[in-house]
């Protein structure tokens, strides 16, 4: 039993597997070793049977990942999302200004202006967003924070549909 619960583990059966396996803990309950490699496997099988999360695919799905990398603490991570999103839409006003919220806390400041101020031509709405933000409270005072929030609008700006999930604007928790 205990070897049909690892070769199932071995053809990556982890259903079949953690039956098995199941079934050997419930039946020597006294063998202490075979409980505990039992026990450890059975672990492995059920980390493997758990649904894991499908991956982003849409540049709305990259910045939402982002926003919960962000709210993690994981400044790096969130990097990557934005990228990812801005290589799927170079024109996503909200990835732009997660990007600028995101590049603040790594201290970058010429890439946060950078991206604000993309963000601010992109959609005109991320301007009063910006200057209530306490995320953005270490730049707000700097000149070329102010000269981002002039930013005119993009040619073509205001055609861009604003989705519904983005105009919640969720924003990373302090």
């Amino acid at each position: 039993m205990y070897e049909r619960g690892l070769q199932a583990l071995q053809r990556r059966d982890f259903a079949a597997s953690a039956d098995a396996l199941r079934a050997v803990i419930e039946r020597y309950p006294d063998e202490r070793e075979l409980l505990e490699r039992a026990r450890l496997y059975l672990k492995v099988c059920e980390r493997e049977l758990e649904p894991k999360e499908p991956a982003p695919k849409t540049a709305d799905e990259w910045v939402y990942a982002a926003t919960v990398a962000l709210n993690a603490g994981d400044e790096a991570a969130a990097l990557l999302h934005l990228q990812r999103a801005l290589a799927a839409d170079a024109r996503h006003d909200h990835a732009h200004y997660m990007m600028a919220v995101a590049s603040v806390r790594r201290a970058d400041v010429n890439a946060a202006l950078d991206h604000l101020r993309r963000a601010v031509a992109l959609n005109p709405e991320n301007r009063s967003i910006a200057r209530q933000d306490p995320e953005l409270d270490s730049i707000r005072e700097a000149p070329a924070f102010k000269a981002a929030l002039e930013t005119p609008p993009a040619e073509g700006a205001a055609a861009r549909p604003q989705v519904a999930a983005r105009a919640a604007r969720p924003k990373p928790r302090r």
